[in-house]
């Protein structure tokens, strides 16, 4: 019976050491993820040098562009040096909708969502065409390299890791490769309202504004030349451009409450 009853005993603690390991286990793995920032679900935070750049730029319907490690235009402190198929705003839409679903979870790892959501998630339809667009936007997000430098900080690699798709059921997974937080430092990223820029819709130019100067708490005025090349503004005329501003800023004004406005020496001025 002692035999029996020391058997029992040392059969528990071992089971309570192997419960204990794996619980130190757990929580190591734990420590180890690599967390973005935690912003509500009403914003969406992105880098400061995607938005204060082309990067997801102003392109024309139609085939796009190919470039191959072509520096984009951006501010000062910023450089971008890009290869790929040139991204426009709803490629950031997905590429924001992608970092959101990933910020409570850990970099590296998978995160699963269906196709369905995702396109309810940035306010498109879900019919077969949108399903196909979607494919094709993760595809340019994942083939797209980049070499992001703000200030001292540089991440290279694909806008996203990659991921895989079951076609019977429209369930994806994603990876957001870790080292994106070198984009990430304490006044490096802006959460960006979520609403207002749903509300731009189909409105690429507004909502490349409305992501610009978000990024600046007091914005000083910028010339309407430097907007159209940081935009990455395909239009040849300045003029042109310039009417497309104008009203691109009245709809950034209406829906943000901002008082914008271009004056006499073609500059385009901003107050929140």
């Amino acid at each position: 019976m002692k035999k029996a009853s020391d058997l029992a005993a040392r059969v528990e603690m071992m089971a309570k050491r192997a419960k204990n390991n794996a619980k130190k286990q757990a929580e190591s793995e734990r420590q180890k993820l690599i967390q973005l920032p935690t912003w509500p679900g009403a914003v969406r935070g992105v880098p400061n040098g995607v938005l204060r750049s082309a990067l997801f730029g102003i392109v024309r319907r139609g085939r796009r562009s190919y470039l191959e490690r072509q520096e984009l235009a951006s501010v000062d402190g910023v450089k971008i040096i890009f290869s790929g198929p040139r991204l426009d705003q709803a490629d950031l839409d997905v590429w924001e909708q992608c970092l959101h679903i990933s910020r409570m979870n850990g970099l590296g790892n998978k995160i699963y969502f269906t196709a369905h959501s995702f396109l309810k998630g940035i306010n498109r339809a879900t019919g077969k065409s949108q399903h196909e667009w979607l494919k094709g936007a993760f595809a340019r997000l994942s083939t797209s390299a980049v070499e992001i430098t703000d200030g001292k900080k540089t991440y290279f690699g694909a806008m996203i890791h990659g991921g895989a798709r079951d076609d019977a059921t429209g369930q994806y997974f994603i990876e957001i490769n870790p080292k994106i937080m070198a984009l990430y430092g304490h006044d490096s990223w802006t959460g960006i309202e979520f609403e207002q820029r749903l509300a731009l819709k189909s409105q690429p130019l507004a909502q490349w504004l409305h992501g610009f100067y978000s990024t600046h708490a007091k914005p000083y005025a910028y010339k309407v030349a430097t907007l159209k090349e940081l935009c990455g503004s395909e239009v040849q005329e300045l003029f042109n451009f310039r009417t497309q501003l104008k009203k691109s800023a009245g709809q950034v004004a209406k829906i943000t409450g901002w008082k914008i406005w271009i004056d006499d020496k073609d500059l385009l001025h901003v107050e929140k």
